[in-house]
């Protein structure tokens, strides 16, 4: 596990070129679960990037990979903002060092990919989300609670086509069958998608190791009930535990607390 980046209870972004500041709250936090004996997931919590990894390819292989992925992204942080192609460079890189690390077999190792960075776009602050595989990232704004990456599995191929409902996915035994990842020998293709910055909105950004255990309306009950991120991924990550705890379970919530006009400093 490698978790790069610490919470942050108030943090302001000066983008004097589009006139803006933000300002940003966020909490991660992360579990091995009950069943698993190590915990392969990663998190990255440094603006402008937010993400969550899930490895795969079992014991030190997963962890490899999440981990080297994390680590590519947290080299664009300290800017004030990122791009989708400074994504994709750093996801290449990824799966170059996944190549190198101890513990990967000869049949690879993989992770999966999801998270939030901030970006500007036609001159506008907003969210850019990008996801590899089947960790979430959710939006919560006016108490209604959204889905916004679409999971890269097999079951969601199968609701997709109309052969199950969203309710037999929840339970299906190729549940765990992803159909894209980055690493496996195979280029990163993230899906992205842009999503206005708004003040108020809340992001909740996580592995399946929670969605496994919380359905959508225990998530929103908590994003709702805790006004603190830190206190939001707290109740959720014991509420997984609870609830079975049979993966890995991470969580990261960002805040988005003000976006204001940006002010000139006085000379």
């Amino acid at each position: 596990m490698t978790q790069i980046g610490q919470g942050s209870t108030e943090f302001r972004v000066e983008l004097p070129s589009v006139g803006t500041t933000v300002t940003l709250a966020w909490a991660a936090l992360t579990d091995v679960g009950h069943r698993r004996e190590v915990n392969e997931d990663s998190l990255l919590a440094a603006p402008p990037l937010f993400a969550v990894a899930d490895g795969m390819g079992g014991h030190s292989a997963g962890d490899v990979a999440s981990g080297a992925v994390v680590t590519r992204l947290a080299e664009l942080s300290g800017t004030l903002v990122a791009e989708a192609e400074s994504i994709d460079r750093a996801l290449a890189l990824a799966v170059e060092d996944m190549a190198q690390g101890v513990g990967v077999t000869d049949q690879g190792t993989g992770t999966t990919v999801t998270g939030v960075a901030l970006a500007l776009v036609s001159d506008n602050a907003s969210w850019i989300v990008y996801n590899i595989g089947d960790s979430r990232v959710y939006q919560l704004t006016g108490g209604i609670l959204e889905q916004i990456t679409n999971d890269h599995s097999v079951v969601q191929e199968l609701v997709d086509a109309g052969r199950i409902t969203r309710e037999e996915a929840d339970v299906h035994p190729h549940g765990n069958i992803i159909t894209r990842a980055v690493g496996f020998h195979e280029p990163p293709i993230p899906d992205y998608r842009i999503v206005p910055l708004l003040a108020g909105m809340r992001i909740l950004i996580c592995s399946d190791g929670l969605t496994k255990e919380l359905t959508s309306y225990g998530i929103r009950h908590f994003l709702l009930e805790k006004k603190l991120a830190q206190d939001a991924v707290a109740a959720m990550v014991e509420a997984a535990l609870e609830n079975g705890g049979r993966d890995n379970v991470t969580a990261i919530v960002v805040d988005v607390l003000a976006v204001e006009p940006y002010e000139t400093p006085e000379a």
